[in-house]
C-alpha cells in the first residue's frame, strides 16, 4: 500500500464498519452504575443477562486475584464484595476479549494474543498493589487492552501488517518501531485513539496509548510505567506471545519511578507466576 492511500489514526478507528463497537450491555451497565437511582440488584440484573459474562465475573471473584476465604457465589455478592466500579472494569475487560473475529491466522493466534494481554493485566495489577494504588482493576483492564491497537491494524491493514512483520523479523527490532516509520503511528496510538473513540476513561485510555513511551504520558505518567513494567514482566516470564519476537526495551526512568526493591520484585514474580495459569482459566473462552 503506498504511503499516500495509508488510513491516518482518525480514519482507522473511525470506521465503524471494519472496527467494533463496545458491547451494548457493557453500555447499559455503565448507563445503570451512573443512574442515581440504580441499586446493586439493578446492576447486578444487567450483568446476569449474559450468562458468559457473569460467570467469568463469578469465576474471576472466586479466583487468587481477589483472595476471599469465602466463596461467592452471586453476582450480587460479587458487585457487594468487589465493588461497582472494580466490576464494571472486569465486565469491560471480558466484553473487549469477545469482539474481534475472524483475523487472519498467519498474522495472530487470537488465544496466544489473549494469554498474553491476560499475563500483562495481571502483572499490571500485581505492580499497582505493590505501589498502594486503588481500584486496581483499572490496571487489569489497561493490561487487557494494550495490545488492543494490534487487532485494529490487522483488521484493517492485513497486508500492510504483513510488511511490517516481515521488516521486523528482518532487522531484529520491534514491531512498534517499524509501524512507527511506515504508518507515522504505532499500535499503542491505535489502541488509545479507539479507547478514546469509545468514550472509556482517559486513565485506561492514556496508558494504553504511551505503554511503549511512557515517559511522554501527560496526565497519568505513574500508571503508563506501570503498563511498560507489566508488558516488559510478561515477555520476561514467557507469558505467551504478542507477536513481537523482539522484547520491548526498558524505558529510562520508568522502573525507577515504581522503587521496586529487588525483594518486591522476587515476591511480585512469584505472584504473577503462580496466578496467571488460574486467571488464565477463569477468563477462558471469553475471546471465543
Amino acid at each position: 500500500m503506498a504511503a499516500n492511500t495509508t488510513p491516518t489514526l482518525d480514519e482507522l478507528v473511525s470506521d465503524v464498519a471494519a472496527v467494533p463497537s463496545l458491547p451494548l450491555l457493557y453500555s447499559r451497565l455503565d448507563e445503570t452504575i451512573n443512574h442515581p437511582r440504580s441499586s446493586i440488584a439493578d446492576i447486578a440484573k444487567v450483568l446476569s443477562e449474559d450468562q458468559g459474562l457473569a460467570a467469568r465475573i463469578l469465576k474471576l471473584a472466586n479466583s487468587p486475584l481477589f483472595g476471599y476465604f469465602s466463596k461467592i457465589d452471586t453476582i450480587t455478592q460479587a458487585v457487594t464484595i468487589i465493588g461497582i466500579q472494580q466490576v464494571r472494569d472486569l465486565a469491560l475487560a471480558i466484553s473487549v476479549m469477545g469482539l474481534f473475529k475472524g483475523l487472519p491466522e498467519d498474522l495472530i493466534t487470537m488465544e496466544r494474543f489473549w494469554r498474553h494481554s491476560i499475563g500483562v493485566a495481571l502483572a499490571a495489577r500485581v505492580l499497582a498493589t505493590s505501589q498502594r494504588e486503588t481500584n486496581l482493576e483499572r490496571f487489569f483492564v489497561a493490561g487487557i487492552l494494550h495490545d488492543i491497537g494490534r487487532l485494529v491494524l490487522f483488521t484493517r491493514l492485513p497486508d500492510l501488517c504483513r510488511k511490517i512483520i516481515e521488516q521486523a523479523e528482518a532487522e531484529q527490532i520491534c514491531r512498534y518501531e517499524v509501524e512507527r516509520q511506515v504508518l507515522g503511528f504505532d499500535h499503542a496510538d491505535v489502541g488509545g485513539a479507539l479507547l478514546r473513540r469509545w468514550k472509556l476513561p482517559i486513565r485506561v485510555a492514556e496508558p494504553v496509548e504511551y505503554h511503549h513511551r511512557c515517559n511522554q504520558a501527560g496526565q497519568f505518567p505513574r500508571e503508563s510505567a506501570v503498563l511498560h513494567c507489566a508488558d516488559l514482566l510478561a515477555h520476561a516470564l514467557n507469558l505467551d506471545e504478542s507477536g513481537d519476537h523482539t522484547a520491548p526495551p526498558l524505558i529510562t526512568g520508568s522502573w525507577e519511578r515504581l522503587a521496586i526493591s529487588p525483594f518486591q520484585l522476587t515476591l511480585i514474580v512469584e505472584q504473577i507466576d503462580n496466578q496467571f495459569n488460574d486467571i488464565t482459566r477463569a477468563l477462558q473462552g471469553a475471546a471465543s
